[in-house]
């Protein structure tokens, strides 16, 4: 067997102006030149997203890795959204680089909601409930010719070898800041559970601002399929820590009947994830908005170190 990639540092990304996109919709896309185009609240870090009038947003990814992922999203959106018991997006247009710009960029109907939070969720359980039955809609589409992990998803739905490297190095590094021995015990579980080698689709990123909820506090859509792809879906259990209390990861765990061997290589995605920020945040202790995100990952290290 090789050796897994290396994934290297983050992507260098490139800043986008309102009337930069301004330009590009008018020049690219006429019918659309008269309509306002303004930043949203929150643009996500992947992409930068616009509101292009009132019923659609433009997305143009901020690095060249992102970027890799435009033609996936317009070429199987369209295939997975009948299948889905919620809103997805919806590709209208697709953009081509320019001078000014470098990457392919989309245009897509806009969905209400807003990200999904604790204060913002109004029943847990109901919400593990409908996150259940979205990923269990999602895995029985069929996947054939569907995007394998690689580059374009930064190895999503592999084996988590392809991150054993830098989470061994990330722990060694956070020795003292927790319990990196129980760390080490559980990841290396996950390594060794074994899959069942059937491909399934996943979404890849099931995490709090790719989850949209409604006033009522219940899921209403999942945007962001840039990681999505066909393999392992262990992937997309992480979000049953970073995301769900308790009861409702027991909820998640029974609808979607999840076996040990699955929900332990589930523990060790958000095991990897929880370190890469610790990781990093323990690097930056005095900036507030690090430190409330070192925290919440300390939580989820918790949850996770506990047990199933």
């Amino acid at each position: 067997m090789t050796d897994p990639p290396d994934l290297g540092p983050p992507p260098a990304r490139v800043h986008v102006r309102t009337d930069q996109v301004r330009a590009l919709v008018a020049d690219q896309l006429p019918q659309w030149a008269d309509l306002p185009v303004r930043p949203v609240a929150h643009g996500g870090w992947d992409n930068w997203t616009l509101h292009l009038g009132d019923e659609m947003l433009v997305r143009l990814p901020s690095a060249a890795e992102y970027a890799r992922a435009v033609e996936k999203e317009h070429r199987w959106l369209p295939v997975l959204a009948p299948h889905l018991p919620l809103p997805v997006p919806t590709p209208l247009a697709l953009g081509t680089p320019t001078a000014d710009y470098p990457h392919p960029w989309s245009v897509y109907r806009w969905l209400d909601g807003r990200t999904a939070s604790a204060d913002r969720i109004g029943d847990p359980v109901a919400f593990a409930t409908d996150l259940a039955e979205f990923l269990a809609a999602l895995q029985a589409v069929d996947a054939t010719d569907g995007p394998r992990p690689g580059v374009h998803n930064w190895y999503r739905g592999g084996t988590l070898r392809t991150y054993d490297r830098t989470t061994r190095s990330a722990l060694d590094e956070l020795a003292g800041h927790l319990d990196v021995d129980a760390a080490r015990r559980l990841w290396t579980a996950a390594l060794n559970a074994s899959w069942d080698g059937v491909d399934r689709w996943f979404h890849g990123d099931v995490a709090a601002g790719n989850l949209l909820v409604d006033d009522a506090g219940r899921l209403s859509a999942v945007i962001d399929f840039g990681t999505c792809g066909v393999g392992d879906p262990a992937c997309d259990l992480a979000g049953a820590w970073t995301l769900l209390s308790a009861e409702g990861r027991e909820v998640l765990r029974d609808r979607l009947a999840v076996d040990p061997a699955t929900w332990t290589r589930g523990r060790g995605w958000a095991l990897w994830k929880a370190v890469a920020t610790c990781r990093r945040t323990v690097a930056y202790p005095d900036d507030p908005e690090d430190l409330a995100e070192l925290q919440q990952a300390r939580q989820v290290l918790d949850d996770v170190l506990a047990g199933p």
